[in-house]
């Protein structure tokens, strides 16, 4: 599925339960916001989003701990859980999905190109997975968005496991 089929599933499944979403972007940089806002009818269901690319913006937009940075890093599933939480709270969304990693061409927190974190917060805790990506610096950056739109799907249909 691309990111566009992704994005009208998406925005069908929160239409059809009522429910709304917000993104926190960090490699992507507002990409996976503009595919959800291609679909007609996606401001009825989409609250924003918060593109934290910078490190310290995932601390003061998102909540992310400042200190789980400074030991950290960006490029793991904590700060991929806690972006998705940061904001859903922050757009007062039901939920809230995250990325957070590397598209390269340099590496980042020991990470090499295409080690991507996705997240989605709905009701519970965070579902994080990680994903090794290839290809160029966009390939990367435009599967991260398919991938974090599937994961919205699955959180909503609730086969996410």
């Amino acid at each position: 599925m691309t990111g566009d089929e992704g994005a009208r599933r998406f925005i069908a499944g929160l239409s059809e339960r009522g429910l709304t979403a917000a993104t926190c972007e960090s490699l992507t940089a507002g990409l996976v916001s503009a595919t959800i806002t291609t679909v007609p009818g996606a401001s009825a269901v989409f609250r924003g989003g918060l593109v934290t690319y910078a490190s310290d913006l995932k601390t003061k937009l998102a909540g992310v701990d400042a200190g789980w940075i400074a030991e950290n890093g960006v490029i793991n599933s904590i700060t991929a859980a806690q972006m998705a939480m940061g904001c859903r709270k922050a757009c007062r969304a039901d939920i809230g999905l995250s990325c957070t990693g590397v598209a390269g061409p340099d590496p980042q927190d020991g990470e090499g190109a295409g080690t991507v974190f996705i997240g989605a917060v709905y009701e519970g805790a965070p579902i994080v997975k990680r994903l090794q990506l290839e290809g160029p610096r966009e390939e990367i950056r435009r599967a991260t968005v398919q991938a974090l739109l599937d994961l919205g799907c699955e959180v909503l249909s609730g086969s996410q496991n």
